[in-house]
């Protein structure tokens, strides 16, 4: 016998990706796959490396994303589209999984049990965006689109969703579906998200960088801290021991990164 039919959403919550659903960079987290494929070399998987340690310890302000995406889009030029989504289709389970916020599951969960559009809206490009959206049930996603011609990337960007872009985004899907922004919620880590978080009801800092943080207390925003990305296999229905082991490898290069880092300010400050 077929189910009681499906109510329409009557509001949306958008959620950023990274350091919101994700512990990490979407756009960075594949740079070993990429440099196994030949696309990149050894030194702009250093350079990525390095990016995203200055994500996790400092967040992504406005100069660090527009650095990160002067560079992404310089390597990325006369990449193959198809290349692009083959690798990430292949790699997405072994190197998105261990990231995923168990938390951010839960919460996606909770919305749309309540009737609630799931919306992901990330500044990363949309090879990379679709499939983790797809990967914890986001019901659409908004992302940055690359330039193409004849298959391959130009270098140039058709779109980007970033900032103000953002809540343009979210101003659009609400008058399209007939959703009240004052009844919508967001979700994000970044200063660079305020309009998109002033443009809703509902808004909450995730994980919040230092300029977000401060905005939210002023403002009276809930602040959520998302830090449990290790249970998510079992939620997902794919959990394989190379997935644990690559959650190990992050946890103890996230370790001794901060060791190093705790070493080099005490031997700064004698």
């Amino acid at each position: 016998m077929p189910g009681p039919p499906q109510q329409a959403p009557t509001s949306a919550a958008f959620f950023d990706l990274d350091k919101t659903i994700i512990a990490g960079s979407s756009a960075l987290a594949f740079s070993r796959p990429f440099r196994s494929h030949g696309l990149i070399g050894r030194r702009a998987v250093l350079r990525s490396v390095y990016a995203q340690l200055m994500l996790l310890l400092a967040g992504a302000d406005a100069d660090t994303m527009d650095m990160l995406r002067q560079r992404i889009t310089a390597l990325c030029a006369g990449w193959e589209v198809e290349q692009v989504r083959s690798i990430v289709a292949e790699t997405l389970h072994e190197i998105v999984e261990p990231l995923i916020y168990a938390e951010a599951v839960e919460l996606i969960g909770r919305h749309q049990a309540a009737g609630e559009e799931v919306v992901v809206l990330s500044a990363s490009g949309v090879e990379v965006v679709e499939p983790i959206a797809a990967l914890v049930e986001a019901d659409r996603c908004f992302a940055t689109r690359m330039a193409v011609r004849n298959g391959r990337y130009t270098g140039e960007i058709d779109y980007y969703c970033y900032g103000e872009h953002k809540a343009e985004a979210a101003r659009e899907i609400a008058a399209e579906r007939g959703y009240d922004m004052a009844h919508c919620w967001a979700y994000s880590d970044s200063i660079t998200d305020l309009p998109l978080l002033a443009a809703v009801g509902h808004p909450t800092a995730v994980n919040p960088d230092k300029g977000l943080r401060r905005e939210a207390e002023e403002r009276g925003w809930p602040v959520l801290t998302f830090a449990d990305p290790v249970a998510l296999g079992s939620r997902l229905k794919v959990a394989r021991p190379a997935t644990l082991a690559a959650v190990g490898a992050g946890a103890v290069a996230l370790a001794g990164a901060g060791w190093t880092m705790r070493r080099s300010r005490q031997r700064h400050r004698r």
